[in-house]
């Protein structure tokens, strides 16, 4: 069973930079499987009929659905208390983006946090501020905002739209035109640096991952949201994707199965 937010604090206190960074990655990366992949157990457990309950990540890359931490004053900042009253209140998709707000300024608080209570200078505070602004808030996550605005941005190659939308049937001519497999760097060098320039910006929809380090691995678009997956991600395999006609990612397949 997973600690309560103080327990996962005191077991485990991030020190540098380097170390708060990869906290917050961690944490963040639970939420986003709370509030994406993990969305239909999340709402679940979000039983408005329950005490005021409050969303956990933990730098496990774990999420946890659970009472408030009952010290006072808390080992570590507490999330967002009652997300669970507001559940049936609204739609869902307002709902989990009313808690990815929440926890986008939990996990800054915990952050910054632990550079207060470690005695982070300005130069410190600035470096972490700056390489947790590289990535996607959860609530660009949670939205779409963050592959709208990569879709917005002006791109230096002309060609990157067509490129784009070629792309999404690059692995062979019988596969569904959602599914992407990104070409082994010594194929295709003709179109690789083309590729390699719009997934520098494209992050999965559920861990938030993307850019260079992502190029190698495999991808599949949501057919109804338009937001690309890592396929480990989203537990299907390049084999079984080649049979899909129309993929649904598991947030779409949730708003549609349950009743608001």
């Amino acid at each position: 069973m997973a600690l309560n937010g103080a327990g996962a604090g005191a077991a485990y206190n991030p020190r540098t930079v380097e170390e708060v960074f990869r906290d917050f990655k961690g944490r963040r990366t639970g939420l986003i499987k709370a509030l994406t992949t993990d969305a239909e157990e999340f709402h679940q457990q979000c039983d408005p009929e329950k005490e005021n309950l409050s969303l956990y990540g933990y730098p496990s890359e774990q999420w946890e659905v659970n009472l408030p931490a009952e010290e006072v004053p808390p080992e570590l900042p507490e999330p967002a208390l009652g997300i669970n009253f507001a559940r049936d209140g609204m739609a869902e998709k307002d709902w989990l983006a009313l808690v990815a707000v929440h926890s986008d300024a939990w996990l800054l608080s915990v952050a910054f946090y632990f550079g207060s209570r470690f005695g982070f200078d300005k130069a410190d505070r600035k470096k972490l501020f700056s390489m947790i602004n590289e990535l996607p808030t959860i609530f660009e996550v949670v939205t779409g905002a963050a592959k709208k605005e990569v879709k917005e941005k002006p791109s230096s190659n002309h060609g990157s739209n067509k490129s784009k939308s070629n792309s999404k049937a690059r692995g062979s001519e019988s596969q569904a035109r959602h599914l992407e497999v990104l070409p082994a760097k010594d194929e295709d060098e003709g179109l690789e640096e083309d590729e390699e320039d719009e997934h520098e910006e494209e992050t999965c929809g559920a861990c938030g991952r993307g850019g260079p380090s992502s190029l190698d691995e495999p991808w599949i678009l949501c057919d109804f949201c338009e937001t690309w997956f890592h396929m480990k991600c989203v537990k299907v395999t390049p084999a079984k994707a080649k049979q899909i006609k129309q993929y649904k990612c598991p947030s779409c397949s949730n708003k549609r199965a349950r009743p608001m």
